[in-house]
């Protein structure tokens, strides 16, 4: 499977102090062969996550996020095709990995917890139900070098750096509420201290406090030297500790940019119209919805709803810079005015 250039994305973070990306991805693209007909779920993704860096992906819901989080981590169904690159260069943890090429022994022994943590999307199906909440933290904490003698501790501190009680780790998985869930799935991502923390919607079910609570547990380990990459729809949240957001539509990255200005001078037409979606500002709907994954235009996916859009959009846009980021637009700079 090709990849297609003009759709390309590249790295746009400029924070300082930052070294190289500590996880690069080159050309991702995804397919899930049904009976009938092809699922495009990421289409030629190319980004980089540097140390020290929350990266947010946002968009509508089923454009591609949370594929890409499952790519990375071998999580994907049999029915999937995959291409493209990505490399793993946490220097403290070892050899550079080429994730895309591990297999499954691999990924299990020596990435997935330690080196790339997954704050999971639905941890009402991710917990395993026969354990105890305290049972699956210190089994957690054991696999990754602490002694049956220490692990209890860690495990109540583990919980409480996440908001929850410790006295609801001797609850069943099934015995906790969705947001109960959801922090005991943020502290078994959370201890075992990978380098880089994939967190996949960790908000869902939560209350504003413990929303609050958890958007900073992630950006102290960014600033304490860790990398996040944040999958979310909250664009609230994203501007509250992102360094940079990368916006995301029918299975393309089609705008990547220092949050900044994102927020106060878009470039996409797409990117406008969902800051315009929001109660702060227009509260205005995005008309129309997004197109089917396995019908998707040769052109401009957003065409059909953009009201820019006009005879080029027929044609893929190519991707160029647009301030201190990127952007795929045939109509970027009119946008952005």
């Amino acid at each position: 499977m090709t990849t297609n250039p003009a759709t390309t994305i590249t790295d746009a973070s400029s924070g300082a102090g930052r070294t190289g990306p500590v996880l690069d991805i080159t050309g991702l693209t995804v397919r899930f062969q049904l009976r009938d007909s092809v699922v495009n779920a990421v289409t030629d993704l190319t980004i980089a996550l540097s140390r020290g860096e929350l990266l947010a992906v946002v968009g509508e819901s089923g454009c591609g996020k949370s594929v890409l989080a499952h790519a990375l981590l071998g999580l994907l169904p049999a029915n999937a095709t995959i291409s493209g690159h990505a490399r793993l260069t946490d220097s403290h943890a070892g050899q550079p990995v080429a994730l895309l090429a591990c297999g499954e022994r691999q990924l299990a022994r020596s990435v997935r917890g330690r080196r790339l943590g997954l704050i999971p999307q639905s941890p009402a199906t991710a917990l395993t139900p026969v354990r105890t909440g305290r049972r699956l933290l210190e089994e957690t904490l054991r696999a990754h070098g602490h002694t049956r003698a220490s692990a209890p501790a860690a495990a109540a501190q583990a919980a409480t750096d996440v908001g929850l009680d410790p006295a609801d780790l001797d609850r069943y998985p099934f015995e906790l509420s969705g947001g109960m869930a959801q922090r005991l799935a943020t502290a078994l991502a959370v201890a075992p201290d990978p380098a880089i923390l994939i967190a996949d919607e960790p908000t869902a079910g939560l209350d504003r406090p413990l929303v609050d609570h958890t958007l900073d547990l992630l950006r102290r380990r960014c600033d304490s030297g860790g990398a996040v990459l944040l999958i979310t729809h909250d664009l609230s949240a994203a501007r509250r500790v992102a360094d940079t957001v990368a916006v995301m539509y029918a299975s393309r990255i089609v705008e990547h940019q220092p949050t900044e200005q994102l927020f106060t001078a878009p470039a996409h037409p797409y990117s406008v119209a969902l800051l315009d979606a929001l109660p702060e500002r227009a509260f205005t709907p995005i008309p129309g919805h997004p197109p089917m994954l396995t019908n998707l235009p040769a052109g401009c996916a957003f065409a059909p709803r953009c009201p820019r859009a006009d005879q080029r959009c027929a044609t893929a846009p190519a991707t160029t810079r647009a301030g201190h980021g990127t952007v795929a637009c045939h109509h970027r700079q009119r946008a952005a005015a």
